[in-house]
C-alpha cells in the first residue's frame, strides 16, 4: 500500500467533493472512509485509477451518510444525479482547500490539524502523537476545526499568509511519533506551490529547504544541542540548499518582498559560509533590517542583535539587546552569549544558568546548563 499516494491525493479528492456540495465536515468524513477502504481493498486488487477511485468511493460514503440522515432530506437532490468519478479538480480548488483549513476565525493550533488531517491526509492518531496529546483531545480539536468552517463558502477569497504560517507552524514542529511533521511541511508547501505562483509560498519552500538541509547536524549522538557555529556542515544535504538557494533567487527577482524569503535569504547567507567564521554577518544583519521593518516583530529583534554582536562587536549586540524587553523568550540567553563573548565570564554564568531555567524544553535547558557549568569551571579554575 502506497501511503504517500493516498495521503498525496486527499486533498484533490476532497475539493472535488466540496465543490460537488458537500459541507466540509461531512466530506471529509466521507474521504476519510475511502481512505479506510483504499487500504483494505488496493492490496489484492490495485485501481488502475487512484484517484477517480477514491472520488467514486468518497462520493458513495458522502450520499450514504446523507441519505441516512433524515434530518436533511431536504438536501436529498444531490443523490438525483450521480457525476462522473474521478474528475479532476482545478487547481484553484486545492488551493481553496488549503484557504478553509486556515481560516481565519480558527485558532492557530486547529488550523494546523485541520490542514494535517484535511490537506495532509493524516489521520488523527498520527496528528496527536506528533503534538504529544491523547487521540481523543485531537480528535475533538478536529471536530470543532470542521464544525467552525462548515458554512464558510468554499469559493471565498483566502488570506495566503494565514496558509503559510500555518504550514511554518507545522515546519516548526519538526518530528514527533511516526510522523516528520518537518517533511510533512515541506511536501505541503511543495505542493501549495504547484497550485499558487506566489513569491512568499517560494521563499517558505526556499526557508523550510534549507534549514531542513541541516537537521542532521542539529543534535550530537547523545541527543544534545548542537549550535549553528558548532555543527559540522560536512553533514549539510548541498542539494537541498542549492536548491532552496534557487527558489528564493527566483522569489526575489520578483522584487516583492516578504517576511519568508527575507528569512530565507539569511538562512541562504548561513548555509552559504564554508565555515562560521567566514559567515557574512554585515550582509545578515542588513536583511534583518528589512524583516524588521516587514514585521516589526520582537523576536526578529532579538536575532538581529545577536547579528549585531557578531558583526560589529558584542557591546554593539548588547546595546541592540538593552532596547528590547527581557522578557521575550531566550533574551537572556542572548545576553549571556553576548556577555560571555565580552569577556564577562561571571555575568554569562549567571544568565545561563537563568536562562536554563526559563527554558522551554529539557535539550535547550541542558544545552544552557552546560554553558553555565563551563564558565563556572573556567573562573574556579
Amino acid at each position: 500500500m502506497d501511503e504517500a499516494l493516498l495521503r498525496s491525493l486527499t486533498p484533490s479528492v476532497l475539493a472535488i467533493l466540496v465543490r460537488r456540495g458537500a459541507d466540509f465536515a461531512a466530506a471529509e468524513d466521507a474521504v476519510q472512509d475511502a481512505l479506510v477502504e483504499a487500504v483494505r481493498v488496493w492490496p489484492a486488487d490495485p485501481p488502475r485509477d487512484a484517484k477517480g477511485w477514491l472520488v467514486t468511493v468518497a462520493w458513495r460514503k458522502f450520499l450514504d451518510a446523507r441519505r441516512a440522515d433524515t434530518a436533511r432530506r431536504r438536501r436529498e437532490d444531490l443523490v438525483e444525479e450521480e457525476p462522473t468519478p474521478g474528475t479532476a479538480p482545478t487547481l484553484d480548488d486545492t488551493l481553496q482547500l488549503y484557504f478553509l483549513c486556515a481560516h481565519p476565525s480558527l485558532t492557530p493550533s486547529s488550523a494546523v490539524a485541520l490542514t494535517l488531517r484535511a490537506v495532509g491526509g493524516l489521520t488523527t492518531r498520527q496528528i496527536a502523537e506528533a503534538y504529544l496529546v491523547p487521540e481523543a483531545t485531537m480528535a475533538q480539536r478536529i471536530s470543532r476545526a470542521k464544525r467552525t468552517v462548515a458554512g464558510i463558502r468554499f469559493d471565498q477569497p483566502g488570506d495566503v499568509a494565514t496558509v503559510l504560517r500555518v504550514l511554518y507552524l507545522v515546519f516548526n514542529e519538526g518530528y514527533s511519533g511516526d510522523v516528520d511533521l518537518a517533511a510533512e511541511a515541506i511536501r505541503l508547501t511543495r505542493q501549495l506551490a504547484a497550485a499558487i505562483d506566489h513569491p512568499e509560498v517560494a521563499g517558505l519552500l526556499a526557508l523550510m529547504l534549507i534549514h531542513h538541509a541541516r537537521r542532521a547536524a542539529r543534535t550530537a549522538p547523545d541527543g544534545s544541542l548542537v549550535p549553528l557555529a558548532e555543527q559540522d556542515r560536512g553533514q549539510w544535504d548541498t542539494k537541498l540548499i542549492a536548491e532552496g538557494v534557487e527558489i528564493l533567487q527566483a522569489a526575489l527577482a520578483r522584487d516583492r518582498l516578504g517576511e519568508f524569503q527575507a528569512q530565507a535569504a539569511i538562512a541562504a547567507l548561513h548555509a552559504d559560509a564554508p565555515t562560521a567564521e567566514e559567515t557574512d554577518w554585515v550582509q545578515i544583519v542588513e536583511w534583518y533590517d528589512e524583516l524588521a521593518r516587514l514585521t516589526d516583530n520582537p523576536v526578529v529583534r532579538l536575532n538581529r542583535a545577536v547579528a549585531v554582536g557578531e558583526a560589529d562587536g558584542p557591546r554593539a549586540g548588547l546595546a541592540a539587546l538593552a532596547t528590547l524587553d527581557d522578557s521575550l523568550p531566550r533574551h537572556t540567553a542572548v545576553a549571556a552569549y553576548l556577555h560571555e563573548r565580552d569577556g564577562d565570564l561571571t555575568t554569562a554564568a549567571r544568565l545561563y544558568a537563568e536562562a536554563a531555567h526559563k527554558a522551554t524544553n529539557l535539550a535547550e535547558a541542558a544545552h544552557l546548563t552546560r554553558h553555565a557549568a563551563r564558565l563556572n569551571a573556567r573562573l574556579r579554575g
